[in-house]
């Protein structure tokens, strides 16, 4: 009776995972919901209608979690857990999510032309931004969770494009890189674990347009929020930034709490705690 018991909890983990990835609750899965502090899953932008909740899943392992809005076809949030960085996975691909295509097919992540060839004639931008948009809109593919903050092959899925925004180059490549390995930085010395969350917040007008087609939005801002452990599972940091998405190219640093201020006057969603008792 108990091998019974645990072969049918296997080949049910494995059904799972055969399901895919796009979930309709990231509470519903323990291996994706680890990468909230405590299990706490924002309210920020959950109540976005179309919004797309995704286990990214690379060589079918979870990597981290994002809030998808599939009407402005951009990230609202990743969440993930800090990981030293080990070099290599930088990629030259990109990938897409095939369950925002199709719910029924396989939640591993996958480029373009392996789409196109095993479902050939089925377009595959309806509900995510595609390679395509990007090229020659003058902005960059800015990875909301940095691949810089993975070991291999984490590194790798960060490079899906779930995961990016059009960012304005001069700050994508300056100031916001700058932040981000400032933060790798700290986090190697001051956290056991380090939480992050990495966000957007939608222009009201500003898109990438294809062919006279709002394609993808351009985020007003980026911003960023952290919560950094210690190997007791006890809060020890945290700390919050926000960048207006232009050649300003200036990232202005803040506390948790003046974030949720600055979310809730730039959103008509609810904001709530980013962390678990906003990581206090």
């Amino acid at each position: 009776m108990h091998t019974c018991f645990v072969v049918c909890m296997f080949v049910g983990l494995l059904l799972r995972l055969a399901e895919g990835d796009v979930v309709s609750d990231f509470y519903d899965d323990p291996a994706c919901i680890k990468f909230f502090y405590w299990g706490k899953v924002p309210e920020w932008h959950s109540d976005t209608p179309g919004a797309a909740r995704i286990c990214q899943r690379f060589l079918n392992t979870y990597h981290f979690a994002t809030l998808y809005d599939t009407h402005h076809r951009i990230a609202m949030y990743s969440a993930y857990l800090f990981e030293p960085s080990n070099g290599g996975g930088r990629e030259k691909r990109w990938f897409l999510e095939p369950q925002l295509v199709n719910q029924n097919w396989g939640g591993e992540m996958k480029e373009t032309v392996w789409l196109e060839q095993v479902h050939p004639g089925v377009y595959q931008g309806e509900r995510q931004a595609l390679d395509e948009d990007y090229t020659h809109s003058g902005l960059d593919r800015g990875h909301l969770n940095p691949n810089g903050h993975h070991a291999v092959p984490g590194r790798n899925a960060t490079f899906s494009l779930t995961n990016v925004v059009p960012q304005n180059p001069k700050l994508n490549q300056n100031a916001w890189a700058s932040h981000e390995s400032n933060l790798a930085k700290m986090f190697k010395v001051q956290c056991d674990k380090a939480y992050v969350l990495v966000g957007a917040i939608p222009s009201a007008e500003n898109w990438i347009i294809k062919n006279n087609i709002k394609r993808v939005n351009i985020p007003e801002y980026i911003w960023n929020a952290y919560c950094c452990i210690d190997r007791n599972g006890h809060p020890v940091g945290s700390g919050a930034a926000i960048a207006l998405n232009t050649e300003q190219n200036l990232v202005v640093e803040y506390t948790l709490g003046e974030l949720v201020e600055f979310l809730r006057k730039h959103s008509n969603s609810p904001v709530g705690e980013l962390f678990h008792h906003q990581c206090q």
